[in-house]
């Protein structure tokens, strides 16, 4: 049963988020608008070394501990390239920066390409840019040193670029994270429909406007848009955080079927009641999801 503030969230979500991805014409209008990014918080920029650079025309942050502050606990995990969620349409934000900011405090550099979003760009300019970005951090880190970590849209992207890795002949990473990943953007499976009824947050009908934006011009079942439907085998061992109160929550059970089926290591965390997203959220069930996260980078 979920806890009490998660079921306190819900209403203020389904009055404030629900209606963003309620129609295709207000998704089209969120197309239409200039996006700007959330910059790295002061508090952020106060605690961590925090640099920036331009990688393949898009920008990257570069998130690590100050040199006084080396003395964390050696971990298995030294980084963490992450991509932030936002149905490819909506730019990093304030939540985003916070978990960032998480990981860092326990040790990790974490890598955050700031991917193009749709309709400017696709998923054909993302895989180029993630190359060159998990190029650059393998001059410092072993492949077996690094995480690949994404939330909602950006836990596609992460899985998707796995899924890529030996087209532009990289290795591997130790792990996959991906929280409420959003692996099938064309949305056909049945069992959606009985979770979009509950999930306080997202619809289909607007999400599917923004997946026609990313896949820009290709099928939506193609791999690199829906990485459900891409190849498993060789993937790392993979953990994925999910709430039943989630739209994605049917097709990360398709993906955890298709993985266990290609003998990849694969962990469920399923959040009762949990929204989408939750381990980022102020909710018992989001601050028990961070610490277990951090223990699987530490593994």
């Amino acid at each position: 049963m979920a806890s009490l503030p998660m079921q306190l969230l819900a209403p203020y979500l389904r009055l404030t988020r629900k209606p963003l991805s309620a129609t295709a014409e207000r998704t089209e209008a969120r197309l239409a608008r200039r996006k700007r990014a959330a910059l790295p918080p002061r508090s952020l920029l106060r605690k961590f070394r925090v640099e920036q650079r331009s990688v393949a025309g898009f920008s990257c942050y570069s998130v690590l501990p100050r040199a006084e502050d080396s003395s964390v606990p050696g971990t298995a995990v030294q980084a963490v390239l992450y991509l932030h969620g936002g149905s490819y349409i909506s730019p990093i934000s304030a939540w985003h920066w916070r978990f960032i900011a998480r990981l860092a405090a326990a040790g990790h550099r974490v890598e955050v390409p700031l991917y193009g979003l749709a309709p400017e760009s696709s998923h054909r300019d993302a895989s180029g840019l993630l190359a060159a970005v998990y190029r650059n951090l393998l001059e410092d880190f072993d492949s077996q040193n690094v995480a690949f970590m994404g939330d909602s849209a950006g836990g596609g992207l992460a899985l998707a670029f796995a899924q890529q890795l030996a087209e532009y002949s990289l290795p591997q990473p130790r792990r996959l994270v991906l929280l409420s990943p959003w692996v099938d953007v064309a949305m056909e499976n049945p069992e959606l429909a009985a979770v979009e009824a509950v999930d306080p947050w997202l619809s289909r009908a607007g999400l599917r406007v923004a997946a026609r934006a990313w896949a820009s011009g290709d099928p939506l079942a193609d791999p690199r848009v829906s990485p459900v439907n891409g190849t498993m085998p060789g993937l790392p061992p993979t953990d994925v955080f999910v709430g039943t109160h989630d739209l994605p929550y049917p097709d990360v059970l398709r993906l955890e079927s298709r993985m266990r089926s290609a003998g990849i290591p694969v962990s469920l965390h399923i959040a009762d009641g949990g929204v989408h997203v939750y381990p980022l959220l102020p909710v018992p069930e989001g601050r028990a999801a961070r610490k277990k996260i951090l223990e699987l980078l530490r593994s």
